[in-house]
């Protein structure tokens, strides 16, 4: 979404009141960053605006962290990019319209160039994330099947890891690279691995593309184990949540076109939508439990509900 800070004065005749002086300007981007959830931890003295790519640490995020972004050009028609991948946000500000084509030739390549700095840095913490999740993968042995969240789940841990306390989940994209990894401890508490890519990226759960009789897509890793449970034939993957459910959908049907498709939703509002939508943009089908997800309607049948 674009954002102009423009405001009409008294006898402005309604014109744009351009407030783009240096300072104004960043007033005006710290507000939008804030507004957006992601203000910079170091306050506006932390901004640098010389039309590169800068990472932040966001406002409450863990010490360390730099997941946000932004690009800031003050000259000409002082303008900015910013984001955080962490929390999912991409937003562009500048101060005015355009007055001529030249300054709306000169917007649009430096928010072209704050785009492409943006993607080739992503790339990057992909691709670290990626080295670090082969690392650890290397050195995580087969999950206990004592492991506590196992046993609360009622699964096997099929392909599961162990790295000290914590489960290992491998995720994979649709060339079967090594992208990221989840970790579930004992009671449940889910992380990704800072960096790593998500989106389109799945965790293989059970099964073989090639001898499978259907493709069962859920969100979650033990909700995926219990779907192998009531079906053996199917190759079972799981998207980590319901945002991640349509991209992960598209993926396999560009991969494997013919294999049926079927959408194992949780029964909430957000997963039924995001389930239904994802469905419909590969012409798969959906499944809904009564309750929950297909993990807790196994609990049920098995009367541990």
């Amino acid at each position: 979404m674009q954002r102009e800070n423009a405001r009409l004065g008294p006898g402005a005749g309604g014109r744009s009141a351009d407030n783009s002086t240096p300072a104004q300007a960043l007033d005006a981007i710290a507000a939008e960053m804030a507004a957006r959830g992601i203000a910079p931890a170091g306050g506006l003295a932390e901004l640098v605006a010389d039309g590169h790519l800068h990472r932040y640490r966001v406002d409450g995020d863990k010490a360390g962290s730099r997941a946000g972004w932004y690009v800031i050009y003050l000259d000409g028609i002082p303008a900015a990019a910013f984001g955080s991948w962490k929390h999912g946000v991409s937003d562009t500000w500048r101060a005015r319209a355009p007055a001529s084509e030249a300054e709306q030739r000169q917007h649009r390549e430096r928010m072209d160039a704050a785009r492409r700095q943006r993607e080739a840095e992503q790339a990057r913490r992909h691709q670290r994330a990626a080295d670090k999740a082969a690392d650890l993968w290397a050195k995580a042995r087969p999950a206990d099947p004592t492991h506590p969240y196992l046993q609360t789940k009622g699964v096997p841990p099929l392909q599961a890891h162990q790295l000290g306390d914590s489960l290992v989940l491998a995720l994979y994209d649709f060339e079967r690279r090594l992208s990221s990894l989840q970790f579930i401890d004992g009671d449940g508490g889910k992380r990704l691995l800072s960096g790593g890519r998500k989106r389109g990226c799945f965790v293989p759960v059970a099964g073989r593309a090639d001898t499978a009789s259907r493709l069962l897509l859920c969100e979650g890793w033990a909700t995926g184990a219990s779907l192998h449970q009531l079906d053996g034939t199917a190759l079972v993957l799981a998207a980590v949540d319901a945002n991640n459910l349509q991209p992960v959908a598209e993926g396999a049907r560009r991969r494997w076109p013919r294999l049926p498709l079927v959408v194992c939703a949780d029964a909430d509002p957000v997963g039924e939508r995001k389930a239904r939508a994802a469905a419909l943009a590969v012409g798969g089908q959906v499944a809904i439990p009564d309750a929950g997800d297909f993990n807790d309607a196994a609990q049920a049948a098995r009367g541990k509900g």
